[in-house]
């Protein structure tokens, strides 16, 4: 395919002021003016790297968006990619890394490695809020839907936060859907205790201090933070392991049993950390004494910037289970990350009574619906009414339990939420 070049202008009424725009971003000023904005679409990352990783350093965007994050999805998965590059004044200010998923006829243009996002954001510049200040975003897309319709019939970007971090997403004005999940979320602070005083801090410390003691009876632990490509396969080999088991006992499917994601997070594990950064790293408690090398909890961990995202986690409730050992994990981890400078820890999307107790802050998230095609329009449709009927299963913890067996093939009894640690 190669780089497709769509032309559009935002405001076709202010091209005379490209000029002075051009001056005062050079200048280091903001103005809400505009000049025309292009898009080009691209099916290959690779001539996108140094722009990509130049727009992903900004540090409220989404590491889900990152180029090693959606590099490690592209590898693994035989995914049809999907780049959408916006420029202006010859300087990229938008990127977004999309694959094309079809449903019989229809096709959707949907965030790489959507699956397994805990929040997106795509990649932009500060420049692209004035650029795409409302209405212009939207009405750039209705300048552009026939030619995008080439190539897809609806654009469904998942789990976005119209307002993130104190600051309105550029997106906000194309029509949305809330998502049937929120993604929690704690700030941090340099100070462990002023952290922890958010969360009920006397209580935390107590469960914390009895849990050591539970685990001094086996033998001790220690916190492993995997810095070894070995050990970090190791531990990720044990997490899909144990949560297999776990999905197993509590009858409901293992979400990474399929080898290409399992390759996904195999290939974003190997990505080394730069700068303080990284896709994927394992942290573990790991047993000492007569029960040497047993893991009991495993957390993994991304992060980008001064945000941490807990990208999956998983306990071995065989042994040291009256330890809350993935409680106590979180605990470690969290109180190691305030000495490095990270402000928040997110525990990711979906409501579960662990994150609730950790957590003082709610995100909701919405999917944002833009069809280009009559079948897009249709299936939009059909996704609305999908996010409300879940948002209102999912209020009903009973019912949830029962459909997730369902969807096992299994029907035993288990109560909702029994998968946080």
């Amino acid at each position: 395919m190669g780089a497709m070049q769509l032309n559009f202008q935002i405001m076709p009424s202010e091209r005379e002021l490209a000029s002075r725009y051009l001056g005062l971003v050079a200048s280091g000023e903001r103005t809400p003016s505009t000049v025309p904005l292009s898009i080009r679409l691209h099916d290959r990352m690779e001539s996108l790297e140094t722009r990509w990783r130049a727009l992903e350093a900004e540090n409220k965007l989404s590491l889900h968006q990152s180029y090693d994050w959606c590099r490690a999805w592209a590898e693994t998965h035989a995914c049809k990619l999907l780049i959408v590059e916006g420029f202006s004044g010859g300087r990229t200010h938008l990127i977004l890394p999309l694959e094309i998923v079809r449903h019989g006829p229809v096709r959707t243009a949907r965030f790489l490695a959507t699956s397994f996002s805990n929040i997106n954001t795509g990649l932009y510049t500060e420049e692209f809020h004035f650029l795409a200040a409302p209405p212009r975003l939207r009405q750039a897309f209705e300048q552009a839907r026939s030619q995008f319709a080439r190539y897809f019939d609806l654009f469904m970007l998942e789990k976005v936060p119209l307002n993130w971090r104190g600051e309105t997403n550029s997106f906000a004005d194309l029509p949305s859907v809330l998502n049937q999940n929120a993604a929690f979320q704690l700030e941090l602070f340099d100070d462990f205790d002023r952290t922890l005083a958010q969360v009920n801090a006397k209580r935390r410390r107590k469960k914390f201090r009895l849990s050591e003691r539970r685990l001094a009876t086996l033998g001790g632990y220690e916190h492993v933070v995997a810095s070894m490509n070995e050990e970090s396969r190791h531990l990720l080999e044990t997490f899909f392991r144990q949560k297999a088991a776990r999905f197993d006992t509590m009858g409901l499917p293992d979400v990474f049993r399929d080898e290409e994601t399992r390759n996904f997070f195999r290939r974003a594990i190997a990505v080394p950390a730069k700068d303080g950064n990284y896709p994927l790293q394992i942290h573990a408690v790991r047993l000492k004494g007569e029960n040497d090398g047993r893991i009991v909890a495993i957390a993994g961990l991304s992060r980008k910037g001064d945000h941490v995202i807990c990208q999956f986690g998983s306990i071995d409730d065989t042994i040291a289970a009256d330890a809350s050992p993935g409680e106590f994990l979180f605990y470690l981890a969290i109180r190691k990350l305030c000495s490095e400078g990270v402000r928040l820890f997110d525990f990711g999307i979906g409501d579960q009574p662990y994150k609730r107790s950790w957590c003082t802050i709610e995100t909701p998230q919405h999917d944002l619906l833009w069809p280009t095609t009559v079948a897009g329009s249709m299936v939009a449709a059909v996704h609305r009414a999908k996010a409300g009927a879940k948002r209102l299963i999912k209020q009903n913890p009973q019912v949830y339990s029962f459909l997730q067996r369902m969807r096992s093939g299994k029907t035993e009894f288990v109560r909702a939420g029994d998968d946080a640690e």
